[in-house]
């Protein structure tokens, strides 16, 4: 039988291992996947350091896949060989239960698919995945420009088009990493008037080259008091994942303005008299499904949005990991895939 190399983990906390498996055929409403480019993201962690409970190992982490369809399993009519899809971290639901009828995906009561989780992911030369999961590839954006968009470009765009920000109105993007890069361009391209968030004044040009209209340096400035002098802020994004930070910018919430979370803080201190007193909310944002990732690579080609990446051979797979974890990655961190 074919085989195909991927990165595996054997167990918690274990490496990452190169092994040689058997080429996989899909299943019913399956399809395979020659994969040319995976993403990593913070969240792979929760395969490498078993934080995902009843995970089975091994597994091949990794939901930020771009790839060729190879071969479709029976059922599958749209999908077809030679096509240009990705995959993110939805990789599809039942679509019957209550939960999944009223968008509440995590509450799926059957068959909830979660790419490289439920299911073997990217850091692989070939994968499987629902016919669900999968979402068209537009023209004009190579593998490795892709890839994080099936993550961390999905994450950003669809908690901006979803809040209640309109063109004009006063958006903060907590944060320049590898969220925060891509979270200021859908900002700015969305019409909102944008101000970036971040430590140090270092910053302040990649802000503006991403397209900001103001930048606040959060160790010399006060955040929130800075929000207010523009008319307070209609939403912030918060991309960071230090809770402290983030409840140090909530005071800079506008009337009915919303903090949308995205970064997974550990915790986050709100005060109770701020929300009431001008009809503030806090809420949380995932990805989206696979429809939402068509969406955010169709307005990325659109309006020139582009992932900042690091690049690593599947082979380096332990250095490009623990390059993420660092922090020290600018801005996302991309496997490419291939003999």
């Amino acid at each position: 039988m074919p085989k195909m190399r991927v990165a595996q983990i054997e167990r918690p906390n274990g490496p990452f291992e190169i092994v040689e498996r058997e080429i996989p055929q899909p299943g019913p409403g399956w399809v395979r996947i020659k994969v040319q480019a995976c993403g990593i993201c913070h969240s792979d962690s929760l395969v490498k350091e078993g934080l995902w409970p009843g995970l089975q190992y091994p597994r091949v982490p990794g939901h930020e896949v771009v790839g060729t369809v190879d071969a479709v399993g029976a059922g599958v009519v749209r999908w077809k060989p030679g096509q240009r899809v990705g995959v993110g971290w939805h990789g599809g639901h039942c679509g019957y239960c209550d939960a999944c009828r009223n968008g509440n995906f995590f509450g799926c009561q059957v068959a909830l698919q979660i790419t490289g989780i439920t299911f073997d992911g990217g850091y692989a030369e070939y994968m499987t995945a629902p016919a669900i999961g999968l979402a068209a590839m537009p023209d004009g954006l190579s593998e490795v420009e892709a890839a994080p968009l099936m993550c961390a470009g999905i994450t950003t765009y669809n908690a901006l088009r979803n809040s209640q920000a309109r063109p004009g109105d006063v958006v903060a993007v907590h944060g320049l990493g590898g969220l925060g890069h891509l979270g200021v361009q859908y900002a700015v391209k969305m019409g909102f008037k944008t101000v970036a968030i971040a430590r140090g004044q270092d910053k302040a040009p990649l802000a503006h080259k991403l397209g900001a209209h103001h930048y606040i340096d959060s160790q010399g400035q006060d955040p929130a008091v800075e929000l207010q002098k523009l008319g307070g802020a209609k939403v912030i994004l918060a991309t960071v994942t230090h809770g402290d930070a983030m409840s140090a910018v909530q005071g800079g919430l506008g009337l009915n303005g919303t903090l949308v979370v995205i970064g997974a803080a550990q915790s986050l201190q709100v005060s109770p008299l701020l929300l009431i007193s001008g009809r503030r909310s806090v809420k949380g944002w995932y990805s989206g499904t696979a429809v939402d990732s068509q969406d955010t690579l169709a307005f990325s080609v659109l309006t020139g949005i582009r992932s900042m990446n690091e690049v690593f051979t599947l082979e380096k797979v332990g250095e490009a990991y623990d390059r993420m974890m660092s922090g020290k990655a600018r801005f996302r961190v991309v496997l490419t895939i291939g003999k």
